[in-house]
């Protein structure tokens, strides 16, 4: 069964260029503003989103994206709350694929297999769960396979041959690299080391590689659409939208402010893919 992630990544390859995928918090600033926010960014130039699940412990995660999951918090996201903004803009777009992004307690609390259930029924796609190991992939990955969604794993710069295949195993959707050791939004990714990377995951893998954890602007994101399938953006928009808040809460240029970044990230992509075009060259 192909899904919406498949045929994305399908579409784009056939294109010749390499996907957008942007990430943000569910509930930040509040409910409204982040649904806002996600119907903006397919307009913006996003191909994938991925939508943060609020935890009050995001250990992988970088201030920027800890503090958004705390204003989300504090603002009464929930993870319904959070499959309810999943529906409700699966109701005005029926191509763009989701990603939950997050950690599996809050899943464990709720129940795997209702939340799976809500899941598929509010239009999500695919999985990001960060602290579960390949070796619990009968807590939630084989679940939710069975269920139609792709469960999305990390590889890292520690990643070795020796570990890639256990990774790998139960991999759907696409790979996401993370390309920095550390936390998010911590330092800026290195094409040169990258593009290496990748080469060496696609040598394990049929899957599409997408590449995180370190992309800024524009610049960057060309330079790593040049080397990989995807580019994700999630602590630099994260902190555009902080920038953008009154006393805490949604500015007025809340909205644009997260998709103008992402609409200028967007065009360093394309411009990746404008320049292989005229180098002849391919991903």
């Amino acid at each position: 069964m192909t899904t919406r992630i498949d045929r994305r990544f399908a579409a784009l390859r056939a294109e010749g260029r390499a996907a957008l995928v942007t990430f943000v918090m569910a509930g930040d600033p509040d409910a409204a503003t982040s649904l806002a926010i996600v119907r903006a960014l397919p307009k913006a130039g996003a191909d994938v989103i991925e939508i943060g699940m609020p935890f009050s412990d995001p250990m992988a995660d970088g201030p920027a994206i800890q503090a958004a999951g705390l204003r989300a918090l504090r603002g009464g996201q929930t993870l319904r709350k959070t499959l309810a903004l999943a529906r409700a803009f699966r109701e005005t777009d029926a191509d763009t694929p989701i990603v939950l992004m997050g950690y599996y307690n809050p899943i464990y609390v709720y129940g795997v297999e209702a939340f799976l259930r809500d899941a598929g029924a509010a239009g999500v796609d695919g999985l990001i769960v960060v602290d579960l190991p390949p070796e619990e992939d009968e807590e939630l990955c084989l679940p939710a396979l069975k269920a139609g969604l792709n469960f999305i794993r990390l590889a890292t710069p520690t990643t070795d041959d020796k570990r890639l295949p256990a990774v790998l195993a139960n991999t759907s959707g696409f790979v996401y690299y993370v390309s920095i050791t550390g936390v998010t939004g911590a330092a800026a990714a290195d094409p040169a080391k990258t593009g290496a990377a990748v080469a060496r995951i696609k040598r394990h893998t049929h899957l599409p590689v997408a590449v995180g954890f370190g992309v800024k602007d524009a610049t960057n994101a060309a330079a790593i659409a040049g080397v990989a399938d995807g580019v994700v953006v999630g602590s630099a928009l994260v902190e555009a939208l902080r920038a953008s808040l009154v006393d805490g809460n949604a500015g007025p240029r809340t909205v644009d402010a997260v998709a103008s970044l992402a609409r200028t990230i967007a065009a360093g992509v394309h411009s990746a893919a404008k320049a292989n075009e005229q180098t002849g060259a391919s991903r």
